[in-house]
């Protein structure tokens, strides 16, 4: 029993850091770190839904993270707020309305801390089924429109040259995060969701000189991660969402700390 359920959480994990990896480089090189925030709170909301529809967690989460999405890229193009007022709006609307709307229709169904929280420790092999399937279909879009996100990241210009417009680019990226919550949510939880986006990339940047050496960096030390958090966990008995992105801040702590080393060595 024990290896059984460290196994499945094993698998999910690493199928969450493999592709949280790469999308979380494009949300450093699109300085949009809110963003993350926005949609992982908007997950409570989908968590509701699904509730309510008697339908699959995933898809409710999926369906109100598009949806969240597609309402961002609508009040940015009204240029009235600015981006980090827009994401400072949704973000912290989704979540108390998320929270109540979970609270309303959960009926003592759903543990909070778990959603908030995550608990990988508890997935079914449907889940792990679930978590593959999701991050294939997501690093096929990334492998098949990488060269287009790439030039838009850049520069919006190039895009028009790769021929994927200003649209078509953030509404892709964009439901390739909206998939990445869904997964993501049993994981690390709704709190912690943006994390682990965040943090793998960050220490993949202080090494990485290309941006697809930093995609590949950043899941293997999303990988990384997720076990090392999963062992802190089983070894002292701690909530294993948490452990996890506190393992991630150490190994980012420990990133900067080796390029400072070898920032001295070289300048001797």
């Amino acid at each position: 029993m024990f290896e059984d359920f460290m196994l499945r959480a094993a698998l999910s994990g690493i199928a969450l850091a493999v592709v949280s990896g790469p999308v979380g480089c494009f949300i450093l090189w699109k300085r949009l770190a809110y963003f993350g925030d926005t949609l992982a709170h908007s997950a409570l909301l989908g968590v509701a839904l699904a509730l309510f529809l008697q339908i699959d967690a995933v898809i409710g989460v999926f369906t109100i993270a598009v949806l969240v999405s597609l309402l961002l890229v609508l009040l940015r193009r009204t240029q009235i707020f600015s981006s980090e007022t827009v994401l400072g709006i949704l973000s912290h609307s989704a979540l108390a309305i998320g929270l109540i709307a979970v609270s309303l229709s959960a009926s003592g169904k759903v543990h909070l801390n778990s959603l908030l929280f995550g608990d990988i420790l508890a997935v079914s092999w449907n889940d792990v089924g679930v978590s593959f399937a999701v991050a294939v279909m997501i690093l096929l879009l990334l492998l098949l429109q990488w060269r287009g996100l790439i030039a838009h990241t850049l520069n919006s210009d190039i895009a028009q040259v790769e021929r994927i417009g200003f649209i078509g680019s953030e509404i892709l990226f964009m439901v390739l995060c909206s998939g990445l919550v869904a997964i993501a949510m049993k994981i690390t939880g709704v709190l912690l969701i943006s994390a682990l986006l965040i943090l793998p990339a960050a220490i993949a940047r202080i090494f990485a000189r290309s941006p697809e050496v930093m995609a590949v960096l950043a899941a293997c030390f999303g990988i990384i991660s997720i076990v090392g958090g999963l062992l802190l966990s089983l070894e002292f008995d701690l909530p294993s969402g948490p452990s996890i992105i506190a393992a991630a801040a150490t190994y980012f702590i420990g990133g900067l700390v080796i390029s400072r080393i070898f920032a001295i060595i070289r300048n001797f």
